[in-house]
């Protein structure tokens, strides 16, 4: 993930961050649709079978590379991995916590609470000027 925001921070410094998600999104999608020629379609005739919000993991991918891309330029690479992989971990717990997008639910405890205290403390000293 490093070296992805990095380079991508390059290409959104030099062509913007639109065009960047663009190249990078159809970059990757050149080379899973070889591989999907190369296994013969793999189990896409499967595509019904996930609920239809499944569906939204793209339109999330979209959102976390263009938001890497253009905070890594402008904030560094260590704070912008800092504060994605906090928002990420703040995410899932709340995700657990309310059982949302078919996850198990697992409440939240003091234990859970203060890991989330421990990363925001984190976030904070990487952040600091």
């Amino acid at each position: 993930m490093a070296a992805q925001a990095q380079l991508m921070g390059h290409l959104d410094r030099s062509i913007g961050t639109i065009e960047n998600v663009f190249l990078t999104y159809g970059s990757g999608a050149v080379v899973i649709g070889l591989i999907l020629l190369a296994i013969r379609g793999g189990n896409l005739g499967s595509w019904h079978i996930p609920p239809w919000y499944a569906y939204s993991a793209g339109l999330f991918g979209l959102v976390i590379v263009g938001c890497l891309g253009y905070a890594t330029p402008r904030l560094g690479l260590a704070v912008t991995l800092t504060i994605a992989v906090a928002a990420q971990f703040i995410t899932a717990a709340i995700v657990h916590q309310f059982g949302l997008l078919g996850a198990d639910q697992q409440p939240m405890d003091l234990s859970r609470l203060g890991g989330m205290a421990v990363i925001l403390i984190g976030v904070w000293l990487m952040v600091r000027q």
